[in-house]
């Protein structure tokens, strides 16, 4: 029962790039693994004893939980190990190790002059495709909508950059578990689990929550070439409304990311109320549950704190420590 008290051992392994499986041991002494749900999407620092310097290694961090007569064996992250620290006290040498997500390769990697993910493919299949030179698993769930219209690489860009460019297009996301598996999903509508302050408590009491809504613009302006376009938002019905705070508060954006068969005056009211989305932030500490990622939706109910509702998880932060505690912030989006 992962909501309730177990002790708590860690080992790292050597994982063989051709099998992805272990081959050899590696005690550590601490550490943390973090999380995101953008771009490498996971790191690790590791605190160790002897680690073999100057070369990179893939590893798998382990986590033995025991509790009463029964235990189980969670893979917490796998990634690419490299540039260790030596901290040399006299005799007594340890290593911090610093670890990559699974997606580094294909973040190395720059994309050809000229490539382009075409429309009417597959989105899941070129994202597999590019990820390719990531020794790790990647396989969609199923398949995935095809791509509306043409992504073509701009200067700078690596064959990660345009994954995250076909996930926005088609809407899907991708999910690493602690084996360094890639899986390509769409994005989820239902929650992964539910936290309460009775039957499902797992949250520590010191809980950090923001409403972040001061800066979010009632005008918008948009300007694509010689075309200007503005939006305002002058509705009685919305807080954030010029009526209602009683003043103006401006953005403006130029060289528009304009949608297919989109008007400048259409991004502008489209951007206008993507920007008035105001973020309830909510930060808090609670006991590991496997399987719950960044990306994911979680249910809290703390009605006595005003958290309530379904928030999608942002970042997490494990600590390689007793009971293996999640610093995690949660994010819910109203308007």
């Amino acid at each position: 029962d992962w909501e309730k008290g177990y002790t708590a051992q860690y080992y790292m392994s050597v994982v063989d790039p051709a099998t992805w499986r272990d081959i050899e041991r590696i005690e550590i002494t601490g550490g943390s693994i973090s999380k995101e749900s953008t771009g490498l999407l996971q790191s690790a620092d590791v605190d160790c004893v002897k680690y073999v310097q100057g070369m990179e290694r893939w590893v798998r961090i382990w986590l033995t939980a025991r509790q009463d007569d029964s235990s189980e064996h969670v893979a917490l992250f796998t990634g690419l190990a490299c540039s260790p620290d030596r901290d040399i006290n006299g005799n007594f040498e340890s290593n911090k190790v610093q670890c990559y997500s699974v997606l580094k390769p294909a973040d190395d990697i720059l994309l050809e002059r000229g490539w382009y993910a075409p429309s009417g493919f597959d989105g899941a299949s070129l994202i597999k495709r590019l990820l390719s030179v990531c020794p790790a698993p990647v396989e969609p769930v199923e398949e995935s909508p095809q791509l509306k219209s043409s992504i073509i690489a701009e200067d700078g860009e690596t064959r990660l950059t345009m994954v995250w460019k076909i996930l926005k297009a088609i809407n899907w996301r991708l999910k690493i578990n602690g084996k360094g598996e890639i899986t390509i999903i769409p994005i989820t509508e239902t929650p992964s689990y539910y936290i309460d302050a009775i039957e499902h408590d797992i949250i520590e009491p010191k809980i950090t929550a923001t409403r972040d809504w001061y800066a979010c613009p009632n005008v918008f302006r948009a300007i694509e070439d010689d075309l200007v376009a503005i939006a305002r938002d002058d509705s009685p019905d919305s807080f954030l409304s010029t009526v209602n705070r009683g003043r103006e508060v401006w953005m403006e954006e130029t060289n528009c990311d304009l949608n297919e068969d989109e008007t400048v005056a259409d991004y502008a009211v489209r951007r206008l109320r993507e920007e008035q989305e105001v973020s309830h932030v909510v930060s808090y500490a609670r006991r590991y549950i496997p399987d719950i990622e960044p990306s994911d939706l979680v249910t809290l109910s703390l009605p006595k704190q005003d958290i309530v509702g379904v928030y999608k998880i942002n970042s997490q932060n494990i600590q390689l420590g007793y009971g293996a505690k999640v610093s995690e912030e949660v994010v819910q989006y109203e308007r």
